[in-house]
């Protein structure tokens, strides 16, 4: 168990939003602290590529919030966080962060981890990638947010699509060293 960690987590409108699902899941597991924003096309593209309730989702998070409420305590740098992940993260929600614009609650969530020095854990879901997507995951890395591409290994030999999943999971779980078993590491196959 894992005391007194808090984390926010956007879901945004990209494909693979099973990594963010999986993700939720491995930190409730842990019983650690999740506050979560689903974005109108996580919320879409959740019933197109799974087979997941949007209900169970937001009942595995501590806290849920609409996309829209701007007054959400998660809005605030004095709300006290150990950090964000945004997984995956859309081009769009990106671009956003990366130019301050704050068009939702996930992009605002994210500026204000930035702005306060917490980790900001980006995982885009996209390709190809446009010379405005690097440049974009450029200016963000620059800053500190760390950039972790959907782009499991197979060093593991993975057998399901589960382990494709379970590989970034642990990926992402390890950028906030969060102890876990989720996938077989480099020499321990």
């Amino acid at each position: 168990m894992v005391e007194n960690l808090k984390f926010v987590i956007g879901i945004s409108g990209s494909s693979g939003v099973i990594y963010g699902i999986r993700f939720l899941q491995a930190l409730s597991k842990l019983n650690i602290e999740t506050h979560l924003v689903l974005s109108k096309w996580a919320r879409k593209n959740i019933e197109i590529e799974t087979d997941e309730n949007i209900e169970e989702i937001l009942k595995t998070a501590s806290f849920s919030y609409d996309e829209t409420n701007m007054a959400a305590a998660i809005s605030s740098g004095s709300f006290r966080t150990n950090g964000m992940v945004i997984i995956p993260c859309s081009m769009k929600t990106m671009s956003s962060i990366a130019n301050g614009y704050d068009d939702n609650l996930i992009s605002r969530a994210a500026s204000v981890t930035i702005k306060e020095n917490r980790r900001l854990v980006i995982v885009p879901r996209e390709t190809p990638l446009s010379k405005i997507h690097i440049s974009n995951m450029l200016k963000l890395s620059e800053i500190g947010v760390i950039i972790l591409p959907a782009m499991p290994g197979f060093y593991h030999k993975p057998k399901t699509v589960e382990d494709l999943i379970s590989h970034i999971i642990g990926k992402t779980l390890d950028q906030f060293e969060i102890k876990n078993n989720a996938f077989a590491r480099w020499g321990n196959n």
